[in-house]
């Protein structure tokens, strides 16, 4: 599902994050690390935000420097500490993401409602809660048909019947063939949420550290 070669990170020269090889294959799989750790950095990178050195190929087939629009239009992602334009609103950021992942009206209410975002998607973000613009990215992380999403921290500021919503969206979306690479500090039940792989981010890379048979 998504290979990674020679990939490295840096910031004014300074390397942050090196993974020689990875490989995910279908399914979910769950991304530890501490704060500072370079989490963040991966997910961006992965997701076409960071400008990165290596290689980067979803489902052996879209490569992130030569299909590049392919490839972004396959990978969704929703951020830990979203920050978005103050003076939009949900709702025109939602329609604008909508648009950029071919996502049909009909998903875009669907998600609206699920998320419960309704009441205030048309006030400008400025005034939102943390839990409002977490609800928002989660809706903008399932919008179009995704082969990948990935979920940095997807469960913080929720309240419990959200968290319950977005654990069930995890499920379902897994079902109809989506993986998806998640990173939380809550802990998951295996029985509602089964992982594929566990792996973490320390010393600058990325490693596999536990693969249930």
């Amino acid at each position: 599902m998504l290979t990674i070669r020679d990939f490295s990170k840096s910031y004014h020269n300074r390397l942050v994050l090196a993974i020689p090889q990875a490989d995910f294959p279908p399914g979910i799989h769950w991304i530890k690390g501490r704060n500072g750790s370079g989490k963040t950095t991966f997910f961006r990178s992965v997701a076409g935000l960071l400008p990165f050195e290596g290689t980067l190929i979803l489902d052996e087939k879209y490569d992130i420097r030569k299909q590049p629009v392919d490839y972004r239009l396959r990978v969704n992602y929703g951020e830990a500490e979203p920050v978005y334009p103050q003076f939009l609103t949900a709702w025109e950021l939602i329609r604008w993401v909508a648009a950029t992942k071919r996502a049909p009206d009909q998903q875009v209410d669907e998600l609206i409602e699920l998320f419960g975002i309704r009441d205030f998607m048309k006030t400008p973000i400025g005034t939102y809660s943390s839990g409002m613009l977490k609800k928002t990215s989660l809706v903008l992380a399932f919008l179009g048909k995704p082969h990948l999403i990935l979920l940095d921290e997807p469960l913080i500021t929720l309240d419990h019947a959200t968290t319950r919503v977005v654990i069930e969206r995890i499920r379902q979306q897994r079902q109809q063939g989506v993986s998806f690479l998640l990173s939380t500090h809550q802990d998951v039940d295996p029985s509602e949420l089964p992982v594929d792989s566990v792996w973490i981010v320390q010393q600058q890379t990325l490693s596999l550290i536990a693969q249930p048979a």
